[in-house]
């Protein structure tokens, strides 16, 4: 097997092209979406960072999954890695494409519009609708987690569209932005993480975060909904 390393280095645009997997009404449709899930306020959402510009990268096909890693382009697959990959995703754009057109049916169904045409009270509600749950309070630095949140996983095997949906969005909130989301690095500022400059930075170890780290805290500070009751 070929090491990654080795992998052939495509150059690609990651902004300012028109979707490469979205239809116009499904970007508008998905963008709505995240939207809602990182609402614009005092600070930038997922409009600003273009999460919708990274899902779309994401599903247009195998172009997009693996960036090289000084960022200057992506790796090309091939063999059966490429073929999985294809299968994987084209499952995937299959849940979206479901996924979009059940907004729409739930959104008509109530209120007679499409979902990017509803109000952000009415989109929050077909949400609710869709995944059969409430929506989640505000929450704060302060606030302590249930487990099951606490332990969201990275990758998106077996998730459902709304699932997908959430994962994808925090994914494109918070990622590198070489691969189209987190625009101008406005979800990483938002959390007050400097990131690199470039991926090539992580390589030669120009970049560290070590002199953030707190050494010597206990481990009930991290996961503190683990404490056990002391007598």
């Amino acid at each position: 097997m070929v090491a990654k390393t080795d992998w052939p280095v495509i150059a690609r645009n990651v902004h300012g092209e028109p979707p490469k997997f979205f239809t116009q009404h499904e970007w508008d449709t998905i963008e709505a979406a995240t939207a809602r899930i990182y609402p614009t306020d005092d600070q930038p959402g997922a409009r600003e960072a273009g999460v919708v510009n990274f899902i779309d990268l994401y599903l247009s096909g195998i172009d997009y999954i693996y960036a090289s890693g000084d960022g200057s382009g992506f790796l090309q697959m091939s063999g059966r890695l490429a073929d999985a990959w294809r299968e994987r995703i084209g499952d995937m754009q299959a849940k979206y494409r479901d996924g979009i057109r059940e907004l729409d049916g739930l959104a008509q169904e109530n209120f007679k519009q499409d979902f990017k045409d509803l109000s952000e009270a009415r989109q929050d509600g077909i949400l609710e609708l869709l995944s059969d749950q409430p929506k989640p309070g505000k929450v704060s630095l302060t606030t302590t987690a249930p487990l099951g949140s606490a332990l969201q996983g990275v990758g998106d095997d077996g998730l459902d569209f709304f699932h997908a949906l959430c994962l994808h969005t925090r994914q494109g909130m918070f990622c590198d932005p070489v691969y189209g989301g987190n625009k101008n690095r406005v979800g990483w500022d938002f959390i007050g993480f400097p990131g690199p400059k470039s991926l090539k930075d992580t390589l030669d170890c120009s970049y560290s975060v070590r002199d953030r780290y707190k050494l010597d805290m206990p481990w009930e500070e991290f996961v503190p909904y683990l404490k056990t009751n002391k007598a």
